[in-house]
C-alpha cells in the first residue's frame, strides 16, 4: 500500500493540491514505524522515524491542534454516537472541520463513513491514481 500512497499523494502534488496534516497523524505514524514488524508495524527505529517525518514536513502542511478542535470533536462523537478507537477518526474529521479541509486520502474509508458526504469527503489513493475521465 505504500507505493499507491506515494504515487496519490504525489499526484495531488504535481496538481498543486496544499495537503495537510495534524499533529495526530504524526504521533500515530510514530506509533506503527516504531512498532515492531512482527506486531504489524515496521519496525523502524526511532531516530529513522524522525528522519521520515522530517521528510514530510517538506510536503505537507501541519496544521496546529486547538480548543476548538477539542469542541468540535464532542459534537461530533454525540451527534454520531461514536464509540471506541472511532473516537481517534472523529479527531481528525474535526481539526478538518476547524481547518476547513474537505478531503481525507485514506485507505479506510469504512472508517469515515458515517462523516461522508456529511461532514467530509472520503478519496481513495486508488480514486487520485484513476485516469480522468475527460
Amino acid at each position: 500500500m505504500h507505493s499507491e500512497a506515494r504515487k496519490a499523494v504525489q499526484t495531488l502534488l504535481r496538481k498543486k493540491e496544499v495537503l495537510h496534516i495534524v499533529p495526530q497523524i504524526v504521533f500515530e505514524f510514530w506509533v506503527v514505524a516504531t512498532r515492531p514488524a512482527v506486531n504489524n508495524g515496521l519496525g523502524l527505529t526511532p531516530k529513522k522515524t524522525k528522519r521520515t517525518i522530517e521528510k514530510g514536513q517538506s510536503f505537507f502542511h501541519l496544521l496546529p491542534d486547538t480548543e476548538a478542535i477539542y469542541r468540535e470533536w464532542l459534537r461530533l462523537v454525540e451527534t454520531y454516537s461514536v464509540c471506541g478507537v472511532n473516537a481517534h477518526d472523529a479527531r481528525l474529521v474535526a481539526a478538518m472541520k476547524v481547518h476547513r479541509v474537505t478531503h481525507v486520502l485514506t485507505f479506510n474509508g469504512d472508517d469515515f463513513k458515517r462523516f461522508h458526504g456529511k461532514e467530509i469527503t472520503v478519496v481513495s489513493p486508488a480514486e487520485i491514481l484513476q485516469p480522468s475521465k475527460a
